[in-house]
């Protein structure tokens, strides 16, 4: 298998950051123990594993996964772990994860479970340290050993780190692979590895970052600091245009797993192609109208299972089906031979029709909105239609009714009436007198008092009573016998509820793919050709960002083969578009990686299996590093990770020390990767304004290498930037000219600009507070002819005079400027 993130060889991708070179025996590789520590909160996965076969602890950071832990069983899948180690306080979706893993009868692994607390972060951090890593001196404090560690694992993902403080623990408790050997000798550690899934291109959070394929901004408000959060001017902002929110999930997991299978590109590809024609955007219109009303199936079919259901619920279920149906009918005349269509046309099946028709004749959604309830269209149930025709039928026979009660009243009553109120029955209502003011005067011969509401008395009478065992609870009857008919259909659906998931599945997918279609018709990109060469070409490419912000973008191209040119250096002024230029290559190829098109004229990409980047400093308050230690640490996973079929991105490494230091660990870089053999060297993009890394010589020579600049034109005192890529070595940084467009004080850019020239010749700098070497030879030159007109025989007052007025005040400044 290969040693990198993607891992084009059999099983998941592990970057190797050993640096030892130990393999367990062949002999042993069926019964060496892999011990997986899994924890899963608020829908993110962290996860580790240690394999007894190389002692490696392998890790995989922080990821988002679905509510069925669909990524968990795609790793247990591919690890077919012995063990498998969680928290004993875990969430509802891992204890049914572990039910269904528990029922399948060919794979049984042993499930432990540790406390919470053993999963804290900072015990976790501790056992880290703690652990036996043998390649590491015995005398090695503990910041440099935190310094190493986070140059081998991803400290920034917090469940990960849990997880693998719980798996050394277990490690310790069973002593995995050292069973026989004394009590103080711990598990080796000898290998750390980043585990990535098969056919997965590795992508870290740093390069995420550096690209701005996400960007969250929050909102202004500090109420709404976490809740109004939304995404910012980010790649994933601009592509994602999806109708549904099942849809922009499944986008972005399409982001965070960007893949290298030809088969699931080419899936996505043809669907783009199709859409992108200008005959065909009717019909792109006429689905997305039909996409916006698929809801949240998984929290209506929950709510049926629970008979929660609102009126909303229903009616937002029919009109998702009926427009499931819609859409089924729209793709089946579409093209059969694009796959994504042919599997809706498949998968949409005669059960939606079903399902809509069904809550089409029963639910009266009119009636349902004015009551609030379940009701149900006539004609369904003849029993429920026979109490409804009494209850319409009942105003006039209780108007009948109190016309004869109150011929049996007193006559000091003008009126009466007989109501009725669900679960207590008909009742006589009698307006209250002007005499009755205590509850005694309330009795009335034959009637039974119930309670006085708004000035008016309830009685319930003999007739009334009748009523009730002739008429019954006319309104619970019917509620209770439409609750019922609601529960027969609910279950009638449940039943067919896995058609509902799989429209779910397809629209998600023909939702994103809809949604990067249009992204490609508004900015006018371009299909790429997606190959298993080791090439990669882009021809006149745009940074898909700053094409939407400038109305101005000059474009690029790139060009890597199998051996010629894969590593290019960049030099240019500062602000002449470096860092853009790499940008644009890392986003057009991800966004490759994803099947969306890509804002160039041409592309062709080949297998990439991993894009790493050295282009951000950024500050860690979590390990407590410096700056440039993070620096190199980015630099280091490019150098140890990185395989001939990576992207590697780099700009203006090693100017976090001096000049010397950092030139030197860029041309060691650099050398390290022109060593290798062509097959081994990944794609390498390097921006620096370190000059001397070319002037010098510092760098062997080699066909893989190739010298590109940006062009630049000076006019006058002005700087003209062009921004056009040609093959060349820029001759001068031009620093001055940018300071000055900095808005730098003209007098301090010409004293930079005097002091560089005098550094490059390599005469001595003179301080600017010291006087000029005219002055200081004129000064000389009048006290030694005033020394020489003294009178030194006959006068001494003379040469006291002299030695305060010129020669001391000149010590004095000389001291001063000391």
């Amino acid at each position: 298998m290969a040693a990198g993130p993607g891992g084009l060889g059999g099983g998941g991708g592990r970057t190797d950051f050993s640096p030892l070179g130990i393999h367990g025996d062949e002999d042993e590789e069926n019964s060496s123990p892999v011990l997986l520590s899994v924890l899963v909160q608020h829908g993110q996965l962290g996860l580790c594993f240690y394999d007894n076969k190389d002692s490696s602890l392998n890790y995989m950071g922080d990821t988002p996964d679905s509510h069925e832990l669909h990524l968990l069983a795609r790793v247990i899948q591919e690890v077919c772990p012995h063990v498998i180690i969680t928290s004993a306080k875990q969430e509802h979706c891992m204890t049914r994860f572990l039910q269904k893993l528990d029922l399948n009868p060919d794979y049984k692994p042993e499930v432990v479970t540790y406390p919470y607390v053993d999963f804290g972060l900072e015990v976790s951090k501790q056992r880290l340290l703690s652990a036996h890593l043998p390649f590491l001196p015995a005398s090695i404090s503990e910041g440099d050993k935190l310094s190493y560690l986070s140059s081998c694992i991803s400290f920034d993902s917090p469940l990960m780190l849990r997880a693998a403080g719980a798996l050394l623990k277990c490690l310790d408790r069973r002593r995995v692979g050292v069973e026989l050997e004394d009590i103080s000798v711990g598990v080796p550690i000898l290998h750390f590895h980043a585990y990535t899934l098969r056919g997965v291109v590795y992508v870290d959070r740093d390069t995420y970052s550096v690209l701005q394929i996400f960007k969250s901004d929050r909102h202004p408000s500090v109420y709404k600091l976490y809740s109004g959060e939304k995404e910012g001017l980010s790649l994933y902002g601009i592509l994602n245009r999806c109708r549904c929110k099942f849809g922009s999930k499944l986008l972005r997991q399409w982001f965070l797993r960007p893949t290298q299978e030809l088969a699931v590109l080419h899936r996505r590809q043809e669907v783009i192609r199709f859409f992108t024609s200008p005959r065909n955007s009717d019909i792109l219109s006429t689905l997305q109208s039909l996409i916006s009303n698929i809801t949240n199936i998984p929290t209506l079919v929950r709510r049926m299972a629970l008979c929660h259901t609102k009126v909303t619920d229903w009616k937002n279920l029919y009109k998702m089906v009926h427009s499931a149906v819609c859409i089924r009918d729209t793709v089946q005349h579409l093209p059969q031979s694009i796959q994504l269509f042919h599997d809706i046309s498949e998968g949409f099946s005669n059960d939606l029709h079903y399902i809509a028709s069904l809550i089409n004749r029963v639910v009266d959604f009119e009636s349902s909105l004015a009551e609030n309830r379940f009701t149900i269209k006539p004609n369904v149930d003849s029993a429920i239609d026979e109490k409804k025709r009494k209850m319409m039928g009942l105003s006039d026979f209780l108007t009948d009714v109190a016309r004869r009660e109150l011929e049996h009243l007193d006559a000091r009553i003008p009126s009466c009436c007989v109501i009725y109120i669900p679960l207590i029955g008909f009742l006589l209502s009698l307006p209250r007198l002007p005499s009755m003011v205590e509850k005694e005067d309330f009795e009335i011969e034959g009637l039974d008092f119930m309670f006085l509401s708004e000035d008016r008395l309830h009685y319930r009478s003999q007739r009334t009573k009748e009523l009730d065992d002739l008429l019954g609870d006319l309104h619970c009857d019917i509620r209770d016998m439409e609750t019922a008919v609601m529960t027969q259909l609910q279950n009638t659906i449940l039943e067919r509820s896995s058609s509902l998931y799989k429209v779910l599945d397809l629209t998600a997918e023909l939702d994103c793919l809809i949604a990067m279609s249009s992204a490609s018709q508004e900015y006018g990109y371009t299909s790429p050709k997606l190959a298993s060469h080791r090439k990669i070409t882009v021809t006149q490419g745009r940074h898909p960002l700053l094409e939407v912000c400038s109305p101005v973008f000059v474009a690029n191209s790139f060009h890597s083969s199998e051996s010629q040119g894969r590593v290019k250096i960049i030099t240019g002024p500062n602000s002449s578009g470096k860092s853009i230029y790499l940008k644009q290559v890392g986003l057009i190829v991800f966004m490759a990686l994803i099947g969306s098109d890509v804002p160039a004229k041409e592309a062709e990409i080949g297998l990439v299996d991993g894009i790493f980047t050295r282009m951000q400093s950024r500050e860690s308050v979590s390990v407590g590093l410096s700056t440039f230690m993070i620096d190199l640490n980015q630099m280091a996973q490019a150098l140890n990770s990185s395989t001939g079929n990576s992207l590697v991105l780099v700009d203006e490494f090693g100017k976090g020390t001096n000049t010397v230091d950092g030139l030197s660990l860029l041309a060691a870089s650099v050398s390290h990767w022109l060593r290798k053999a062509p097959v081994d060297v990944p794609h390498l993009l390097l921006a620096t304004n370190f000059h001397s890394l070319l002037q010098l010589g510092l760098l062997p020579s080699s066909v893989l290498l190739c010298l590109l600049t940006l062009e630049t034109a000076v006019d006058g005192d002005d700087l003209v930037f062009l921004y056009q890529l040609k093959e060349g070595i820029c001759q001068s940084s031009y620093a001055a000219n940018i300071a000055s467009l900095a808005g730098l004080p003209t007098s301090l850019v010409q004293r930079g600009m005097e002091v560089s020239e005098l550094y490059r010749i390599g005469r001595p700098i003179k301080r600017v507070d010291k006087a000029s070497s005219d002055e200081q030879a004129n000064r000389c030159r009048s006290v030694v002819e005033k020394f020489l007109s003294l009178d030194l025989e006959d006068n001494d007052l003379d040469l006291q005079r002299f030695m305060k007025e010129e020669l001391l005040p000149s010590a004095g400044e000389v001291l001063n400027h000391r």
